[in-house]
């Protein structure tokens, strides 16, 4: 894979499917906090199913996810590097909080923007925050996978998904969202089986973890929380026979809708399924295991159940178009998707960046 470029359209279905895949679950808040799947896939029927959606505003704006998304991937495209690049995400964070009227960004997303003073000498770090867990920093991190997709860039993958991660949430369980995120799509870049994703992102966590420790930023409340992460995916891994990386993912019977609401609660912190660091990208992993080549299948798993719906459905949306392009999605679930030029002219860039090559 090393020497091999993706396509760039590749890279552009990854990124308008990500904002679709927010759309769809967001649905100008309807659906993001509906706390049950089949109520979700009887209003889906009722509107004449996937194919029936035009994603467009005012019914189907992106949330607060994109927007942030969008500032991740928009900042990586400068090129910068080093503590430039952590000062200009910072920057792009702070200023995309003006962009948030009925998006509903969560309280530590909040919080921690509030907490930001760029340009200022590490006006990038805020304090540790016991409970920054929630899911802000994962749902904005797919970018960095793709502009440092290679595995030897895996260091810095770590670097930029923790440090972008804790500019909001300083804790473990939410930053080691961003880090899954990040190497989740890197991964899909690279063509890696689905299967190996989640053995992959255990044997990365020890290398994320030397580098907190060799950072040395608020060390030891970062140690004591680090551990939840960790274990919720070894038990996650375990369920589903892929604690090796290798064999057919184990799915309960049946694992329709209802049941999905159920399991993914008992993958969740405090009962809301993908609200937190660990699950949305454990839900987004799991639909992806489920759905195959399938879109119709990734949003019914994805973007409409019960829970934080479109902060899983704007990761798993972008893995699933690293794999499968465009081609087999309705296309009024992107064609006047919010936003959407922006994704694009994004995902040029990133792809230029990644891959030597000059935008069109």
């Amino acid at each position: 894979m090393e020497g091999t470029s993706p396509p760039r359209a590749a890279y552009q279905a990854a990124m308008v499917l990500s904002g679709a895949g927010d759309a769809l679950g967001y649905r100008n808040q309807r659906w993001e906090y509906c706390t049950s799947g089949p109520q979700i896939h009887a209003e889906l029927a009722q509107l004449g199913g996937l194919g029936s959606i035009l994603a467009t505003p005012p019914d189907w704006p992106i949330s607060d996810d994109t927007v942030l998304h969008l500032a991740t991937a928009e900042a990586l495209a400068t090129g910068l590097q080093g503590e430039d690049l952590l000062q200009e995400l910072a920057q792009r964070y702070v200023a995309a909080m003006d962009d948030m009227e009925g998006r509903k960004p969560g309280p530590t997303s909040i919080l921690g923007t509030s907490q930001l003073r760029p340009g200022e000498p590490a006006g990038y770090r805020i304090p540790f925050n016991p409970h920054g867990t929630g899911c802000g920093a994962a749902m904005r991190s797919m970018a960095i996978g793709l502009r440092y997709p290679r595995p030897t860039e895996l260091q810095e993958l770590i670097r930029i998904s923790v440090e972008s991660g804790r500019m909001t949430h300083h804790h473990p369980t939410g930053y080691l969202g961003a880090l899954a995120v990040a190497l989740f799509v890197a991964y899909g870049v690279q063509g890696r089986p689905l299967e190996q994703w989640g053995a992959g992102l255990m044997q990365t966590l020890p290398l994320a973890q030397a580098y907190v420790q060799d950072v040395g930023i608020e060390t030891q409340p970062n140690m004591e929380a680090w551990g939840y992460f960790q274990e919720k995916w070894g038990w996650y891994l375990a369920e589903r026979g892929l604690a090796q990386g290798c064999g057919s993912p184990q799915f309960p019977s049946p694992y329709g809708p209802a049941e999905r609401d159920q399991i993914y609660q008992s993958f969740s912190l405090g009962g809301w399924a993908g609200r937190s660091g660990h699950d949305a990208p454990m839900i987004a992993y799991d639909a992806l295991l489920g759905a195959g080549p399938c879109w119709d299948e990734l949003c019914s798993r994805a973007m409409f159940h019960g829970g934080d719906s479109d902060s899983t459905g704007v990761i798993a949306g972008c893995c699933w178009g690293l794999a499968h392009g465009l081609a087999g999605v309705p296309a009024g679930n992107h064609q006047a998707l919010e936003y959407r030029q922006r994704m694009e002219v994004a995902a040029d860039r990133l792809h230029a960046l990644a891959w030597g090559e000059s935008t069109p």
